[in-house]
């Protein structure tokens, strides 16, 4: 029930006004141009019309009190519009209003053309106000308020207005918003499932790239772990295999030194014997001599030995970087993405493309200069080899003279000591042991020669077996370290020393482990070596997304689905509750119409009309008509000129008593005044409004038919609240309360109110 309307500044109300609605019938009178209309207009403001032009206005200031020569114009407008709420009628949607025993509706518009709206006092938008006054039938420019010279726009309306109207009036607008809402959210669901589905074409490409480069990773991965293992098992032996040579050469020469030792003693107590028995001669002296240079010339050879253990341990050194550097030239030149690829990449990808190809162009030029460095590099190396190796050769050409100079020497030596064994000299006896002891230390030395060179040859191999671990510990980071402590299921621990044979046969594998070795540190190393990790996350989150993406479009095309159905079932739903509201209306239309004209037959009926028009009237460019012609291809695949389409609307059948008078083009401008007041009220009985507004409806009738007029307010006042703005005496003596509105030379309209319902109360 409508309670009270509030205008503040709202056109010609310049001051606040209350108007009470205490009846079920208000009348509005006053004469012409004193601001009656703006009551009508007033509710139509508050909710929430958007035409300014139904309210006689052409911008949103055009509604605000614009002054008078005695009244400053106001600056804001705004109207309120309290209902009653104890049946709970306005919490259809969001509880709004279900607290409350009264709803307030307020509306604001400023000057700058900003509109404001209020829920009992709370901000709200208009879209709120819309959804909480469609359950109870209300509307801004709904079938609930008929201004002055509106009264016939049912009967002019198209059938497919007309078709808008009456379903206004059956309260089917919830229907058709929800019905609108839906299909924004599938069409807005739609274009999320296009972005999607295209976002997924997108990174399609991408995700088979990086599988491509994770199956590299995981077949480098399952390298790493076996070279690990293989790794730790090589360095184990070669331990095994150092420890345990070391140990045969500490037996070997322990002995050989102490053995040297001894003789060196007998050999300076000889000497000492010479010097003191005056018996030295000049062939003694020689021998002094030469056996003096023969120890020189060891040391020499010694030396060169050591240098000869130094240059080879550069050699080997330097091969290993040679073979490293032509491992990575490899491992890059496998880095570098395929042609083939690209171009695969170039066919979904667009937004991608020019980045890949910068890249592409990036990765060449680093590999390019890398190369050209490695190369250089490369060539610096093999270079300082071919100079090691000449070292070498000079080295060993050395030794070979000490060795041509060592034979002429012992030559020598042994010459003069046979010479003095002729002479058979008991009193030299010094002398023969000279020449013993130097012979058997000469040979000790020569076996300690050989076993010193082994001794030189084991420690190279011990430097490259230390610089394996530290290019393990680089290769495969911690998974090196402790393999010291591994045991192997043919060896003891500790370990034992190996007979010759089976030393040699052993080591004949662990060189052929050491080739397997080197081809699996290569290979590991064109796969990308340890390296990966960054590919691997990409890719674990790249298809993250993309099962993100299919989930999400999953959602999207339930959630298309649901909403197509539940557009179905509203469209079935307003289809059936739109012929059973037409049938309803149909039977009150026939009784209103028959009271108005005393007989006489009236109908709604529901049409299907085909609209035709030509496809070359689309509004196109002169220069889109490839576009043009497509479209046409889109509308009619058959060649036609015309495309159809179907309407539905509402048609009105009349015919009038004791006359020939079919349909609405032959009624008078007073038959067509009652026709239309008989429909709208036949509308308004099906689902009544709380309130009805009628602005002057009354104005063509004559005195007998104003009568019948008064006779359908007071039948239609039983379900609907009724404000009638009149001329009409008849109408007036219906109401409840008249509220005569009056207007003075300031141009402010003011209120004067009569309540007969009161009057009468107090009379009697």
């Amino acid at each position: 029930m409508l309670k009270t309307l509030e205008l503040t500044g709202f056109k010609s109300f310049a001051k606040k006004t209350e108007l009470s609605f205490k009846s079920s019938i208000t009348a509005i009178v006053g004469p012409n141009g004193s601001g009656k209309s703006n009551v009508a207009e007033a509710f139509r403001f508050c909710l929430g019309e958007q035409s300014i032009k139904s309210m006689r206005g052409k911008r949103g200031e055009d509604l605000i009190w614009n002054g008078s020569t005695e009244v400053g114009r106001a600056n804001r407008a705004g109207v309120k519009l309290v209902l009653d709420n104890t049946n709970n009628v306005f919490s259809a949607f969001n509880g709004s209003g279900g607290d409350f025993e009264e709803v307030s509706i307020e509306r604001v518009v400023n000057r700058d053309g900003g509109n404001e709206y209020y829920l009992n006092g709370s901000q709200v938008r208009l879209k709120d106000i819309f959804e909480i006054l469609a359950k109870a039938h209300i509307g801004a420019s709904g079938h609930h308020i008929i201004s002055q010279g509106e009264a016939d726009r049912i009967l002019s309306a198209s059938i497919k207005e007309r078709k808008e109207m009456i379903e206004d009036a059956l309260g089917l607008k919830i229907y058709q918003y929800k019905r609108e809402e839906s299909e924004r959210k599938l069409l807005k669901t739609e274009e999320n499932i296009k972005q999607v589905e295209s976002l997924r074409r997108e990174i399609a490409p991408h995700i088979k790239f990086l599988k491509k480069q994770v199956e590299k990773v995981e077949r480098a991965e399952e390298l790493r772990q076996k070279l690990t293992k293989f790794y730790r098992e090589y360095l184990k032996r070669e331990q095994i295999y150092l420890e345990s040579e070391n140990s045969k050469i500490e037996v070997e020469k322990k002995p050989l030194a102490e053995k040297l030792r001894e003789l060196e003693k007998e050999m300076d107590k000889a000497k000492k014997i010479l010097e003191n028995s005056n018996q030295k001669d000049g062939k003694s002296e020689e021998l002094l001599k030469i056996d003096n240079d023969i120890k020189t010339e060891r040391g020499n050879k010694d030396k060169l030995f050591r240098e000869i253990g130094k240059i080879e341990g550069e050699i080997n050194a330097n091969q290993r970087s040679i073979e490293k550097i032509r491992a990575e030239i490899r491992s890059e030149e496998n880095k570098m993405v395929p042609l083939k690829e690209i171009e695969e990449l170039e066919k979904e990808i667009s937004a991608y493309s020019e980045i890949i190809q910068i890249i592409q162009k990036i990765r060449e030029f680093i590999g390019r200069h890398k190369a050209n460095f490695e190369d250089k590099n490369l060539e610096r190396l093999e270079k300082f080899v071919i100079d090691l190796e000449r070292d070498k050769i000079k080295v060993e050409e050395n030794i070979l003279e000490i060795d041509k100079k060592l034979l002429e020497l012992d030559f020598k030596y042994n010459e003069i000591k046979n010479s003095i064994e002729k002479e058979k000299d008991t009193e030299r006896d010094a002398e023969k042991n000279i020449f013993r002891v130097s012979s058997e230390m000469s040979e000790t030395r020569s076996k300690l020669d050989l076993i010193n060179e082994k001794l030189h040859r084991l420690t190279i191999e011990e430097n490259d077996w230390k610089r394996e671990i530290q290019e393990g510990g680089v290769l495969l980071g911690t998974a090196i370290l402790g393999f010291e402590n591994d045991v192997l299921d043919d060896t003891t621990s500790p370990p034992t020393p190996l007979l010759a044979k089976e030393r040699g046969e052993e080591r004949e594998k662990q060189l052929e482990r050491r080739k397997e070795l080197e081809k699996m540190k290569i290979r590991l190393e064109e796969l990308g070596g340890a390296g990966g990790a960054e590919a691997t996350k990409e890719y674990k989150e790249t298809v993250e997304r993309d099962e993100f993406l299919q989930k999400e479009l999953t959602d999207l095309k339930n959630s298309a689905e649901s909403l197509e159905i539940l557009i179905k079932e509203l469209l079935e739903k307003l289809d059936v509750e739109f012929k059973q509201g037409i049938e309803k209306i149909n039977k009150k239309f026939q009784e209103f119409f028959g009271i108005m004209f005393g007989g006489g037959t009236a109908e709604l009926k529901i049409e299907k009309l085909k609209i035709k028009r030509l496809k070359d009237s689309l509004d196109l460019n002169n220069d889109s008509e490839s576009i043009r012609t497509d479209i046409n291809g889109l509308l009619d695949n058959t060649g036609n000129d015309e495309e159809e389409k179907v309407e539905e609307g509402i048609d009105i059948n009349v015919s009038l008593p004791r006359k020939r008078t079919k349909g609405l083009e032959m009624l008078s401008g007073g038959e067509r005044a009652l026709t239309s007041i008989a429909l709208l009220f036949a509308v308004s009985q099906v689902n009544p409004p709380p309130f009805i507004i009628l602005d002057e409806t009354d104005a063509a009738l004559d005195e007998a038919n104003s009568k019948k007029y008064g006779d359908m307010i007071e039948s239609l006042a039983a379900v609907s609240q009724l404000i009638l703005i009149t001329h009409n005496r008849e109408t007036m003596s219906r109401a409840g309360v008249i509220y005569g509105v009056t207007m003075g030379r300031d141009g402010i309209s003011r209120l004067l109110s009569i309540a007969f319902d009161e009057a009468i109360a107090v009379a009697k």
